[in-house]
């Protein structure tokens, strides 16, 4: 048996690989270790023969489950910690239920219950129709990128504070 490489930490692994696909790369074949940090994925065989006659062979892969947000999914926007709160209010001041907005926004309305109870943190894809349909902001603005842009001014850095002693 070949040992194959970890294609994240560059370690050998040691038993079976697994095929992952982390934040939106191309799959993957990466350790027990390194697994964990992202989505595991189906890979699908084409057909192949079973006792000397053709057989469909072909797993099915399951209908794509929606997974909570990982670490690496909040380096762009953060989401406010009351989203759920957020949605919930806006949703009634519309005079809306969870199934009205889950027809509006064609999703589910479990999708909806589970966002709205805090349980699963909604993609940006649903956030973002959530937020038109209710015409709310769900992500926090940081005010930091606007101030060392704006011309003439700037703001002191560590960099322009400490001095380096060299030897």
């Amino acid at each position: 048996m070949q040992s194959e490489q970890c294609e994240a930490c560059g370690q050998l692994i040691k038993g079976l690989s697994k095929t992952v696909r982390i934040e939106g790369s191309t799959p993957m074949k990466v350790c027990d270790r390194c697994a964990r940090l992202g989505t595991e994925v189906v890979v699908q065989s084409g057909p192949r023969t079973v006792s000397g006659r053709t057989g469909s062979g072909v797993r099915t892969a399951a209908p794509p489950v929606r997974r909570k947000r990982d670490v690496f999914d909040f380096i762009g926007d953060d989401i406010v910690e009351d989203y759920a709160d957020r949605i919930r209010e806006a949703r009634l001041a519309k005079g809306m239920t969870m199934k009205d907005l889950a027809l509006e926004l064609k999703e589910k309305e479990h999708l909806i219950r589970k966002i709205e109870n805090g349980d699963l943190i909604p993609e940006d894809s649903v956030r973002k129709k959530i937020e038109a349909a209710l015409e709310i902001s769900l992500v926090e603005s940081d005010g930091n990128q606007d101030d060392l842009t704006k011309a003439g001014k700037t703001e002191t850095t560590l960099g322009d504070v400490i001095l380096v002693k060299r030897k």
